[in-house]
Parts: C-alpha cells; structure tokens; sequence
C-alpha cells in the first residue's frame, strides 16, 4: 500500500501554503479511481466542487461539495471519482503541531464525517483566508483550526453521554428539512417532548437557539451550491429555505464576513 508524503494528493496542485505544521493544498482530483493508499499525516478533505466517493475499511462516504472529512495519520483509504470537475481543499497537521498546542487526538482517530454546521463555516473561512494570503493570514488560520479541533472534540464527548433521545431527534429533522419551514410546535412534536423544555433545553446541547442553528445549516448548504457558476443567488436563496435574496445575503455576511458574491469570486480564482 502507497504512502503519501505530506503535501502529496493524487491530482493537480493549483495552490500550496506551508505555514507552521501545516500543509494546505488547493487540489483538482484528476485520477478516475486511486488504489488504497495513506497519508503521513492527519489531514482534512473539504470538497470545494464537483463529487468523489472515499472508501475506508468502515465506511463508505459520497462526498459532495460542501462535504467535510477528518483523517487520522494513516488511515488506509481509497477514492472513486465521478465524471465532472472536482476540487478538494485539503489541510495536513504535523504530529508537532499538536504537540506544540497541546491538543489531543485520541478522540479522533480513524476517518471522521464532519456534520457540524459551525465546523464548515470556519473551514471555509481557513479557505477565504489561503486566498487573502496576508500578513494575517497565518495567525487566522491557526487560530480557526485550533477552534475547529476543540469543536470536534466537544462533538466526540458528547457522542459518550447518555443524552435524551430527542436531541439527535431533532439534531436529525434540523439537518434533514433545514431548508423546509418548520415550527416549534413540528419540532416538540418530532422530539416527544412539551416545546417550552425544547425551547430551554436547546441551547445547552447545541450552544445557540434554535433559529440560529436553522440559519447555520442553511448557509452552510449555500457554500456547496455557490460554486455552481450556472445558479443565480436568487435560486441559491430560494433552494436553502430563505425568504429572498436579500435575507440571504444579510445572513451570510453575518456569518462569513463577506456577501455571497464575494465568496463566489474567491471560489473561482
């Protein structure tokens, strides 16, 4: 089985960033199918466009854009890529680094599906910042991913408490119908519990309320269909679940930092 030095993907490298104990690579995917294979370090696999399908000794994962994955250091894979243009944003993290900031990995070994809404949207501030690519930039990115590792963590503890059943419930219907009108009352319903406990309760699960959790999944939705250059942000509002393009874009920026067609303009350098 081959091992994949850092900075190696199968593919062409259009970018690469060495920054202290990472490695970021902007790759296109051009191999049709890659043999099982490993990487020397752990690393991120953010699907910036098009699809591919990795394979591990567990799981199977249809990757979209917008798809997030965690590796750990060697973990055996290989990948089938569909027809079309694909594009992966990958970051490798040197065992040092870790070291060097004292986080752990324990609790994140083998390969890892990424759901977590507030994940995605500072993974693709990390990406927005490869492109800025200032003097700033170094401090920005080390500073998102050592939040991105202390999210991650927090999720994999959580998975070992004896939560109530309606939380991954509603987790469940939220990232499901995130762009279908749902009320209160739909979701208390869902969860089998009164909708003042829900209403409480959420936030001490999830670390914001219910709206903004709604909002989070539908920008991050947006993300995957920006880099669809043949869909207007009218249609894009509409197919994430928001009123008009207006609100939209409000939401966006207040996530982002930016407007959707900036976003969009940095997708396609």
């Amino acid at each position: 089985m081959k091992q994949l030095i850092p900075g190696q993907f199968y593919g062409e490298t259009n970018a690469r960033i060495d920054l202290d104990g990472l490695i970021i690579t902007d790759t296109e995917y051009t191999h049709d199918k890659v043999d099982w294979h490993y990487h020397e370090n752990a690393y991120f696999t953010f699907i910036l466009q098009g699809r591919v399908i990795e394979c591990n000794k567990k799981d199977i994962y249809h990757c979209a854009a917008g798809s997030l994955l965690f590796h750990h250091w060697q973990e055996p894979h290989y990948n089938i890529k569909p027809r079309g243009f694909t594009r992966g944003f990958h970051i490798e993290i040197a065992p040092g680094w870790m070291k060097n900031l004292q986080l752990d990995l324990n609790l994140l070994q083998g390969s890892i599906n990424v759901f977590n809404p507030d994940v995605k949207i500072m993974m693709y501030k990390i990406f927005r910042e490869t492109k800025i690519n200032d003097a700033v930039t170094d401090l920005s990115i080390h500073e998102l991913l050592v939040n991105i590792f202390c999210h991650l963590k927090n999720d994999r503890e959580k998975e070992t408490k004896d939560w109530p059943a309606w939380v991954n419930k509603v987790k469940e219907k939220l990232h499901d119908d995130c762009t279908e009108k749902i009320s209160l009352a739909d979701l208390s319903h869902i969860a089998a519990i009164h909708p003042v406990h829900l209403s409480r309760s959420f936030f001490r699960y999830f670390q914001c309320s219910l709206g903004e959790y709604t909002r989070k999944l539908k920008i991050e939705k947006s993300f995957s269909l920006l880099s669809d250059r043949k869909k207007s942000l009218t249609e894009i509002s509409f197919d994430c679940g928001f009123a008009d393009q207006s609100h939209f874009t409000r939401s966006f920026r207040e996530m982002t930092g930016l407007n959707p067609t900036a976003y969009r303009c940095i997708l396609q350098q």
